[in-house]
């Protein structure tokens, strides 16, 4: 009993410094690149107006809209609240509590609230088996403007992110979830049916559209206009021109055109610009223009955005709304690797003499290392000393 006793402590013991799957530290020098582009980011989102806002990890599992959106509720993981007895849950997405700060903490102001966060966000599970499961989620989100120039806006702050995150060139894919919704209110489809159909349209599977419109007894023209969306996707212009020929004439599938024509003509003359109408985003709150940006060598998106005009509905404040994010952790192999030395290594021995300078010279937001042991000033990052030179102390050069 007592070996065995032993063998439980040495299991645990030996154990107690591994991580969940999908989890993982980030060590200093990956810290110190993540956080030096984000204060950049959040910089370029002070430029055009957007204000900081910190939601909390944590809330009711109600506010966090894991009862109406299938996708997000099974990315949410959910503990019990000692305190109240309810379900609290461990956001998943940080656009729903930016929603509800507007809805509510920010009612006062009907014009236009330009919001921007920063955060950890927790998933249940990954989205993919290279994918953390601790998203470092940071976007923007404009609210109260329902034009095509806020849309716009999102878009360009999501590309001038990519920029300061080392993207080179990327692919800038757009889509318009209004016309997959426009065709399935037409054709009268049940919730579970159009999610049926939204997921053989996301995959392409254009014979499977064919047979489960057939086997619903859908009209010729709707069965027509499903079959072709998951062909639907390629350059801008041919992909709009096919798409009028082949969808039913509709005062909002012809508004969903020209918005997407009219982004096009904004960014085609700096951006490669793909457009795919059968790209149907999985969450339930997104309602217009979809855009994302995708490198050459990744099928993965590497950010995203939407419109999403119906999600204040849910906190008491509809208001239009659109917006971007990415995941800051996915962009580390991008970053600089190399810190350049700007540390000022001071000696032990030499402290007391320089204390006030020292003091004054972190105040001014330098920083200043003891080194203790010796360790020398290309060790500490330091590319400079304190030195007593013509009687005086001074902060010189290595």
């Amino acid at each position: 009993m007592a070996l065995g006793f032993l063998c439980f402590v040495f299991n645990r013991m030996t154990h107690s410094w591994l991580l969940p799957d999908y989890i993982a530290d980030i060590l200093p020098s990956a810290a110190a690149r993540i956080e030096k582009v984000k204060e950049q980011m959040l910089s370029l989102f002070h430029s055009y107006g957007y204000h900081l806002v910190i939601p909390p990890l944590m809330e009711y599992t109600q506010s966090l809209l894991t009862n109406i959106d299938p996708d997000l509720s099974l990315k949410t993981i959910r503990i019990a609240d000692r305190f109240s007895g309810r379900q609290l849950g461990l956001r998943a997405d940080i656009t729903p509590q930016i929603s509800r700060i507007d809805a509510h903490l920010l009612s006062a102001n009907d014009g236009i609230n330009r919001l921007c966060y920063a955060g950890t966000v927790l998933h249940a599970s990954p989205d993919t088996l290279y994918s953390t499961r601790e998203p470092l989620q940071i976007g923007a989100e404009m609210y109260g403007f329902d034009d095509i120039g806020a849309d716009n806006e999102i878009i360009t702050l999501m590309l001038k992110s990519l920029a300061i995150l080392g993207v080179e060139n990327p692919l800038l894919s757009l889509a318009h979830i209004k016309i997959f919704n426009i065709l399935s209110a037409l054709a009268n489809l049940s919730v579970e049916d159009k999610n049926t159909l939204r997921q053989m349209i996301s995959n392409k599977e254009q014979e499977s559209v064919q047979q489960f419109c057939t086997q619903k007894g859908l009209p010729e023209n709707l069965s027509s206009a499903f079959a072709a969306l998951p062909v639907l996707y390629g350059e801008v212009p041919q992909v709009l021109q096919q798409a009028q020929k082949i969808l039913p004439s509709n005062p909002d599938i012809q508004a969903a055109f020209n918005d997407l024509n009219t982004v096009y003509q904004q960014f085609v003359s700096q951006y490669r610009i793909h457009l795919d109408l059968s790209e149907l985003r999985a969450d339930n709150y997104h309602s217009g223009l979809l855009f994302a940006s995708y490198r050459d060598d990744e099928s993965e998106a590497i950010a995203r955005g939407g419109r999403y005009d119906g999600l204040g509905r849910y906190f008491g404040r509809e208001r239009p709304s659109v917006g971007f994010s990415l995941d800051l952790k996915n962009f580390l192999e991008l970053l600089p690797q190399h810190i350049e030395k700007s540390g000022i290594c001071v000696k032990p021995e030499d402290l007391p003499q320089v204390s006030e300078m020292v003091n004054q010279l972190r105040l001014d937001g330098e920083m200043v290392i003891v080194d203790y042991i010796g360790a020398g000033a290309a060790k500490l990052n330091c590319n400079r000393t304190v030195a007593f030179i013509n009687n005086q102390w001074q902060v010189i050069g290595i």
